[in-house]
């Protein structure tokens, strides 16, 4: 009886890891480095405003226990988190992105490798419209990565975006 129920509490850990990321096979070319699946994150939620994004190829860049967490300071000071999956994400943030266009650019990267571990502090400017002069938005996404050996994964995203008070160090924007 003791054998069965550990089996049946494994089973239950392992299929309650499946997500729709498993049933979706990733385009080769998008995780086969560092700078392709940065291109393809950079691209996924990328678009001009009516256009629906290809929410299941940005599933397939994260691993199904992937996080995604903004940071930033409420309008009263307060220093606050968000911390979503990526669906959790998709829900939120795809209608308001496909209703107004969203153009993320990377604009500066530090990266740093070890092994199947990768860190990437990555500086971006979003846009409304690819032909805006101006960002509306830039900020510093730190991207952890794996490589299981066939391909890279992103563990996690944990963005901040630029304000007044806190500016993007020069070390962080692009070397001209």
């Amino acid at each position: 009886m003791r054998k069965l129920l550990i089996l049946f509490l494994f089973l239950s850990m392992s299929l309650g890891s499946f997500s729709q990321a498993d049933s979706v096979v990733a385009n080769t070319k998008d995780v086969e480095s560092i700078d392709a699946i940065m291109k393809a994150l950079y691209d996924v939620i990328s678009g001009p405003a009516g256009e629906a994004r290809n929410w299941n190829r940005m599933r397939t860049l994260f691993l199904p226990e992937a996080k995604m967490i903004a940071t930033g300071t409420t309008p009263t000071g307060e220093i606050v988190k968000r911390v979503m999956t990526v669906e959790d994400y998709i829900t939120r943030n795809g209608p308001v992105l496909e209703k107004n266009g969203f153009f993320e650019q990377e604009i500066y990267r530090k990266q740093e490798v070890y092994g199947r571990i990768a860190h990437c502090f990555s500086t971006y400017a979003a846009k409304r419209t690819a032909t805006d002069k101006e960002p509306f938005m830039r900020g510093i996404n730190s991207i952890q990565l794996y490589n299981d050996g066939k391909r890279w994964w992103i563990l996690s995203i944990f963005w901040q975006s630029e304000s007044k008070d806190l500016p993007l160090p020069k070390e962080y924007l692009k070397k001209e």
